[in-house]
């Protein structure tokens, strides 16, 4: 039985010290993590290869309900998946386990509540950007990545892969930059 850590925060210039730090502190003999928005699934590279390695009685350890994702749909998916191999999940705060029926209750309970939390900050985020238009203020969100960096990168022949590692961001990010400009 292994107890696997999983890590996420959503931008690059986020810090994932200190999920990364509790996850030992918890036990987890191996732990994944990446930089990218838990909203879907999708570019979520580091918890497709952790439940795709997942065996019989491994634990997949989370610090927030809303590390796993902030939809519902994809929180129970996940679960599924995870027991579908014989494995576990365990959020540790509040600490909620899938090993008995009363967790699954609760991860459902949370999971609609991540979402809903989602969707509040994507409104508020909305209509402060409607303020911002409407008072000539809006400068439109910060540039995270140097484009002309990825560029010269992979035109130098380095694969997105590296050139994510390099930059610290996810192999999706890359993509999409070198789509906008018709390389991929």
């Amino acid at each position: 039985m292994a107890r696997i850590g999983y890590a996420r925060v959503s931008t690059i210039d986020q810090d994932l010290q200190v999920q990364l730090d509790r996850l030992r502190r918890e036990g987890c003999e191996i732990i994944r993590s990446e930089k990218v928005s838990g909203g879907s699934r999708e570019g979520r590279t580091e918890l497709a290869t952790i439940i795709e390695f997942l065996r019989q009685d491994d634990e997949l350890v989370v610090t927030r309900l809303d590390r796993l994702g902030r939809d519902t749909r994809d929180v129970l998916n996940i679960v599924h998946e995870c027991q579908q191999r014989g494995a576990f999940v365990t959020i540790v705060d509040p600490h909620v386990s899938t090993r008995g029926e009363l967790g699954h209750i609760i991860l459902t309970v949370l999971g609609m509540v991540a979402q809903m939390e989602r969707r509040f900050i994507k409104e508020r985020q909305g209509e402060g950007i409607a303020r911002a238009k409407a008072a000539g203020t809006y400068k439109g969100g910060k540039q995270r990545l140097d484009y002309n960096m990825i560029w010269k990168l992979h035109e130098k022949g380095m694969r997105p892969g590296n050139i994510a590692r390099n930059l610290n961001c996810s192999r999706m990010q890359i993509y999409r930059v070198l789509a906008k400009t018709k390389i991929f």
